[in-house]
């Protein structure tokens, strides 16, 4: 479009949405890639939580987390999920919705093995979602983990990633008077090929 220029500058969604979570990196205090994880469960009533964003691949977002929690029943039982992503310091925001598939592979067992050791550990050691008596048992379940697995624990085979394949992205941009930027990329699932307009704020 003719007046998509500066920030929103680029014909590749993928490619802004880096962009703008490498400046919110250096603008953000905290987690400048937190985002909003939405998921319905199987009555269509609608969950949402905060999860890392880890990566931002060339057609498809990643995160991770245990697949025995409710989010990622939610995920599997749908097939879908939503995201928005607020950078507040720069007054922006990414809205993604689409199709989620599983990362189990070997980009999981990396960035498993690029956490540290309690976190790893962590991983085995939590029931995610589950009713928990105190927190001294997680902490017992943690300690016995560390004797059992040592400082190596191998990825838990109920723990990887999930990745969002877009059908639709919106990028938002604070505007004065509250007459803000906003554009959408919308494609049907499969196709390469964005279609993109401007929104009224």
């Amino acid at each position: 479009m003719s007046d998509r220029t500066g920030i929103f500058a680029g014909d590749d969604p993928f490619e802004i949405a880096r962009r703008w979570l490498k400046e919110a990196e250096a603008a953000e205090v905290n987690d400048p890639n937190a985002i909003a994880l939405s998921t319905v469960d199987a009555a269509g009533m609608p969950n949402v939580r905060m999860v890392l964003l880890k990566e931002i691949e060339d057609d498809a977002f990643v995160f991770y987390t245990n697949y025995e929690s409710r989010k990622a029943q939610e995920i599997d039982g749908a097939g879908k999920a939503a995201f928005v992503l607020h950078s507040k310091s720069l007054h922006r925001q990414i809205r993604v919705r689409g199709t989620v598939t599983k990362e189990d592979g070997e980009r999981a067992d990396a960035y498993y093995a690029s956490r540290s050791l309690k976190s790893r550990l962590g991983a085995w050691a939590s029931k995610q979602s589950q009713p928990l008596g105190s927190r001294g048992e997680l902490m017992a379940e943690v300690a016995k983990l560390t004797a059992k697995l040592g400082t190596n624990p191998p990825r838990p085979p109920f723990w990887g990633g999930y990745r969002i394949s877009p059908t639709e992205m919106e990028f938002w941009a604070d505007g004065p008077f509250r007459l803000h930027d906003r554009f959408r990329w919308v494609r049907n699932e499969g196709e390469k090929g964005w279609n993109i307009s401007r929104l009224n704020p």
